[in-house]
């Protein structure tokens, strides 16, 4: 259980700040950025269910606390010299490939009920579907970033396939909640020329 019970420490006043296990390193390393871009991707997530009920924001408010743990794996370094340095324990959150199936199973449910596309869609129909589009592009971004860190050390595969899979959840799920489809805006290539 966590337990806040003092917000500042003062601790990252110099730039640097703790990984899990108490290793510093600098605020821009690519690792922070990792993870920072997973918190901004859960903020846009929070926004994304003012908008949302019912189902939808059932799903929502798991991948929100998906996003936690996916943090805390970012913020985690490998169990040098073990079997699988991304084994999740007690006291390790990792990403498992449960919550990845979790989230190709309702991707796969609510796409059951799409029309297949003629085009691509661009973002708007309704507010939760313009909302979606926002969220699906930086949980992209988070992506990039947690590719970038994996090149310069080792992170959780499962980490980065969770994002991948769910910008195509936040896709699927804006096309779902305008009307499963039916107003959807979609784009016309070259139609200002």
């Amino acid at each position: 259980m966590v337990k806040l019970t003092k917000i500042y420490t003062r601790g990252g006043d110099t730039g640097q700040t703790s990984l899990v296990g108490g290793v510093r390193v600098r605020k821009d390393s690519a690792r922070i950025d990792a993870y920072g871009g997973v918190d901004e991707a859960n903020s846009v997530i929070g926004i994304v269910r003012l908008s949302t009920s019912g189902e939808a924001d059932k799903m929502l408010a798991r991948i929100q606390n998906d996003m936690f743990d996916l943090g805390a794996d970012l913020a985690t370094p490998a169990k040098e010299g073990a079997v699988d340095p991304f084994a999740p324990d007690e006291m390790t959150l990792r990403i498992t490939d449960t919550q990845i199936d979790r989230l190709e199973a309702e991707i796969d449910a609510m796409n059951a009920e799409l029309s297949p596309l003629t085009s691509f869609t661009l973002p708007g129909g309704s507010e939760a579907s313009a909302n979606l589009h926002l969220a699906r592009t930086v949980v992209r971004r988070a992506e990039r970033h947690a590719v970038t860190a994996a090149a310069e050390e080792k992170l959780n595969p499962a980490a980065i396939k969770y994002l991948n899979r769910l910008s195509d959840h936040l896709f699927v799920m804006s096309r779902y909640l305008n009307n499963k489809g039916a107003d959807d805006v979609l784009w016309v290539p070259g139609a200002n020329r």
